[in-house]
């Protein structure tokens, strides 16, 4: 039977070569395509391995995913609500970065103004941050004699000064000033201006008059009425003590208010201190 086989089998692959030969492949290009095919048909296997690992780990994965998301559930959590979290927690990045922006912004228009107000500072005059605000002082014994709003010819010299500044400058011109009257506690007796608050009110309206009158004229400082407002505090504001004379002397004082812009009402005092 073996013998038999055998020789079967040689007939069958003579026969076979003879096909082959009949159609013009040699053995030894059947043979490459026969390993051409089989290499073939293991990258084939070594795919379909790769791939069904692949839906496997995918599987596990949503497998896992389901599982977090029950034990979110369970603690009352919502994955949903988490995104809502995070793109909200991300808008309030954004808005805060634009915030900073804008106040750095900020911080460099009250640099700049502070920069140009020293010029004020030259005729002795104070420029301060006070109260979120920025102003110039000019003490009360320059402008005025003890209980009078009429100005002196020494006020009038650094009101001048001051107009002068002011005016020559395109963005300080159309500034908002508030004009502030000061005075100390002391009552005042036999006045027509009755209490500290009119005499305030008058001084403040006294400096307030001659920084708007026309410069044309030598009667003022030329500065634009629509921008300057008055204002008599009297001795609500002092900045020093009233019990000793030189407290007493500070406090009569008439301020220059530089009144903010809306986009620079933000603490100033904060700005200053850098």
């Amino acid at each position: 039977m073996l013998a038999s086989a055998k020789i079967s089998t040689a007939i069958l692959t003579g026969g076979l070569f003879f096909q082959l030969a009949a159609c013009g492949y040699s053995q030894e290009e059947w043979d490459q395509k026969v390993r051409e095919n089989s290499a073939l048909t293991q990258q084939l296997a070594a795919e379909q391995k790769a791939n069904a690992k692949c839906a496997a780990d995918n599987a596990t994965a949503n497998q896992e995913l389901e599982g977090v998301k029950r034990q979110f559930q369970e603690r009352g959590v919502s994955l949903d609500n988490l995104t809502q979290d995070l793109e909200q927690q991300k808008q309030a990045n954004a808005e805060y970065r634009q915030r900073a922006e804008q106040l750095e912004q900020v911080r460099q228009r009250f640099e700049t103004l502070r920069e140009k107000l020293k010029k004020l500072t030259e005729l002795g005059l104070k420029v301060q941050v006070r109260d979120n605000r920025m102003l110039i002082q000019l003490p009360g014994s320059v402008l005025f004699d003890s209980g009078k709003d009429t100005l002196k010819a020494s006020g009038l010299e650094i009101l001048g000064q001051v107009a002068t500044v002011l005016r020559s400058d395109a963005d300080l011109s159309q500034r908002e000033f508030q004009v502030a009257g000061h005075t100390d506690s002391k009552p005042l007796t036999s006045s027509p201006y009755k209490d500290n608050w009119g005499l305030s009110a008058m001084r403040a309206r006294s400096v307030l008059a001659y920084l708007t009158g026309p410069s044309d004229k030598g009667q003022g400082g030329g500065l634009e009425r629509t921008h300057w407002s008055a204002a008599g505090y009297a001795d609500t504001d002092p900045v020093a003590s009233n019990d000793t004379e030189e407290g007493r002397e500070q406090n009569r004082r008439v301020e220059l208010v530089v009144l903010p812009n809306v986009e620079e009402m933000l603490n100033l005092n904060s700005l200053a201190s850098k």
